[in-house]
C-alpha cells in the first residue's frame, strides 16, 4: 500500500469529519469524486488504486481526468469545477503530510477552474406559484403533504437538504412563528413564517402526529422523504398545474426554483439584498446579486425612476472643409 492510501483515509476521517465537521452530502460528493479519480488513474497507470502514489496523480493526469468528465461522462462545466474543488481540497491536505511531493502538489493546485456562463435563474410568478399550490389533490394525505411542502419551500426559500432535514420540533408556531434549520456550512438559521404558512403547517403537523425528533415530511410508509421523491412529486404537480397556467410548461420546476421564487418575492417587496442574503443563508452577498440580474421588472422600475435626457433626433452634417483642415493640423 502506498503513502497516498492512508493520507486519503485521514483526509476523510480527520479533516472532513473530525475538523471541518462536513455534512454527509459534502462527504458523499468528495467520496464520489475521488472514487472516479482513482479509477481513472488506475486505468491510465495500470496500477491498482491502493498502490497509487501522489506523483501518479500529477497535473497532466488531473487535467486528463477533468477532460474525461466533460467529454466522455458528459458532465457540465459546473460539475467539472466541483470535482476539481474536491481534488484541490485533498491536495491541500496532502501538502501538510507529504512536503517531499510539494512540486507535484503545487502544480495540481495551480489548475484553474473553468469559466462558465452565468445563466439567469428560473423563478415562478404569482399566478404560476398559485397554480402549483393548487395542483396537489388535498383530499388525499399525500396531496396535503405536498401542498404544505411546496408552500413552506416557496415562502422560506430553504434548500432542499434543509427542507427534507426538518423535524417536527424545528417548527415553532406560537408567537413569532418560525422554522429553525441547520443550513449549509453547519450554520443555524431561523426563518419567520407568514400567517398563511402557519395555518397550513399547523394543520399538517396535527395530521402528521409525529414526535419532535421525527421528520416533518415523510413517505406514506413513514420514511424520510428523499430528494428524488420530492423532485418526482414536483414534476408531477408542475405538469398538472401547466393545464391551468400554460407558462409553467416552459419551465423546469425543481426544489431550487422554489428557493429562487422565495428570493424574488422578497426582492419585489423591496427587501434589501443584505436581508435576502441572511434569509437564504448566503455566505457572501454577491451570491444574492443573481436575482437582480434575473428580473426585468426591477430593471424597468429603475429605468422609470430616471429622467431621460432631453434630446431629439438629428441629421449628420459634414464638417466644413476649412474647419476640417484646421482640425487636422
Amino acid at each position: 500500500m502506498s503513502m497516498l492510501a492512508p493520507t486519503l483515509q485521514a483526509f476523510f476521517t480527520e479533516r472532513l469529519i473530525g475538523q471541518r465537521q462536513a455534512s454527509p452530502h459534502t462527504i458523499a460528493a468528495y467520496r464520489d469524486t475521488l472514487r472516479l479519480l482513482l479509477s481513472f488513474a488506475a486505468q491510465h497507470t495500470s496500477r491498482p488504486p491502493s498502490m497509487l502514489d501522489v506523483d501518479d496523480l500529477d497535473a497532466p493526469l488531473i487535467g486528463a481526468f477533468l477532460d474525461h468528465l466533460e467529454h466522455e461522462r458528459g458532465n457540465t462545466v459546473r460539475t467539472r469545477n466541483a470535482r476539481l474543488a474536491a481534488v484541490r481540497s485533498l491536495f491541500r491536505y496532502a501538502a501538510l503530510k507529504h512536503p517531499e511531493h510539494a512540486a507535484t502538489i503545487q502544480r495540481v493546485l495551480a489548475i484553474p477552474a473553468k469559466r462558465t456562463d452565468q445563466a439567469l435563474v428560473t423563478f415562478l410568478t404569482g399566478p404560476e406559484l398559485q397554480a402549483l399550490l393548487d395542483a396537489p389533490d388535498q383530499s388525499t394525505w399525500i396531496g396535503r403533504r405536498d401542498h404544505a411542502l411546496i408552500l413552506l419551500a416557496a415562502q422560506t426559500g430553504l434548500r432542499v437538504s434543509e427542507l427534507l432535514g426538518l423535524s417536527c420540533g424545528d417548527i415553532q408556531l406560537g408567537a413569532g412563528a418560525h422554522v429553525n434549520c441547520l443550513g449549509k456550512g453547519r450554520k443555524q438559521r431561523i426563518t419567520p413564517l407568514t400567517k398563511q404558512t402557519v395555518d397550513v403547517i399547523r394543520a399538517w403537523i396535527r395530521e402528521r402526529a409525529g414526535q419532535p425528533d421525527e421528520p416533518l415530511f415523510t413517505t406514506s410508509t413513514g420514511r424520510k422523504l428523499s430528494r428524488d421523491a420530492l423532485e418526482h412529486r414536483l414534476a408531477k404537480h408542475a405538469a398538472t398545474a401547466a393545464t391551468a397556467c400554460p407558462s409553467l410548461a416552459t419551465k423546469t420546476i425543481t426544489p431550487h426554483v422554489l428557493r429562487h421564487t422565495a428570493a424574488m418575492r422578497l426582492l419585489h417587496a423591496d427587501v434589501d439584498t443584505t436581508v435576502i442574503a441572511l434569509w437564504l443563508g448566503h455566505e457572501q452577498i454577491q451570491t444574492t446579486q443573481i436575482y437582480l440580474h434575473a428580473d426585468l421588472a426591477i430593471k424597468q422600475k429603475a429605468l422609470d425612476r430616471t429622467t431621460p435626457p432631453n434630446t431629439r433626433p438629428g441629421r449628420y452634417q459634414p464638417t466644413d472643409l476649412i474647419l476640417k483642415f484646421l482640425d487636422a493640423l
